[in-house]
């Protein structure tokens, strides 16, 4: 596909192997249905993985599992990292050069860009989201957030074509000291947010007011805590996944609830 030059600005390239475990699995078990029915066989996209192409290979075999049919393009500004990725590629995996152009040659079913949109300004956000939701094939699924180190707190937003849609809030539950830990986390739309008067700091607020009440289930050890917290925390928050999801360390809010004030 022919291009000018790629839009946006390069990443720090930090990247570990299963760095974004836990966003993939997630994207597998929500996203799976729709890759299943994507004709042709459904691309997705890995948007600056970096300065070693590792998250690229894994959200091949974890979509692989979803649905063996999957591609996944690994898209890079700085060329050098896509020269470096070369050769892994394989049979349904590609690196190609750009930036928030998506230079793919039909629409991807899937964007997954972790850990992109930290270095940009919050007022920056709304166009690269549009833009990328722009690219999506019918039915497709953006996923934008980010992650610690090493993958054990991640926050991402899910959005398809008509804009944001959910929050997942995700997490290692035995390094866990409480929710509100994870708002060091939070994606860029939403990390300047988490102030007095902002949904998500509400949010924040009364998980952290949930796990507390819930330390009697610390006995039973982190999971059941988690869930139990959760469980009430449902309460008054539309959340949109069920115990399953919360039994991974895992808590997914509507988009409207949690979304930043106008303003």
């Amino acid at each position: 596909m022919c291009m000018d030059r790629p839009v946006g600005t390069a990443t720090r390239g930090t990247t570990n192997p299963n760095r974004l475990r836990r966003m993939d699995r997630w994207i597998a078990h929500a996203h799976g249905p729709a890759l299943r029915h994507a004709d042709p066989a459904p691309v997705a996209v890995d948007l600056g993985y970096g300065a070693a192409p590792w998250t690229a290979v894994e959200l091949l075999q974890r979509l692989r599992t979803a649905d063996p049919r999957c591609e996944v393009v690994g898209i890079e500004i700085d060329p050098a990292r896509v020269s470096a990725a070369r050769p892994y590629e394989r049979a349904g995996l590609a690196f190609r050069h750009g930036g928030f152009e998506v230079p793919t040659t039909g629409r991807p079913s899937l964007i997954r860009a972790a850990n992109v949109l930290r270095q940009y300004d919050e007022s920056e956000v709304a166009a690269v989201w549009a833009r990328l939701c722009g690219r999506l094939a019918p039915g497709g699924l953006l996923v934008e957030g980010t992650c610690d180190e090493i993958g054990r707190r991640h926050v991402w937003v899910a959005l398809g074509p008509e804009g944001p849609r959910t929050v997942t809030f995700a997490t290692r539950l035995g390094s866990l000291e409480r929710p509100s830990d994870l708002a060091e986390r939070l994606p860029k739309a939403l990390i300047h947010r988490n102030v007095p008067g902002e949904p998500v700091h509400a949010f924040l607020r009364d998980f952290d007011r949930a796990w507390a009440a819930a330390a009697p289930y610390a006995s039973l050890g982190a999971r059941q805590r988690w869930i139990k917290a959760v469980t009430d925390l449902a309460g008054s928050w539309p959340l949109a996944d069920d115990r399953r999801r919360w039994r991974q360390g895992e808590v997914t809010v509507k988009w409207a609830a949690i979304a930043p004030n106008s303003g």
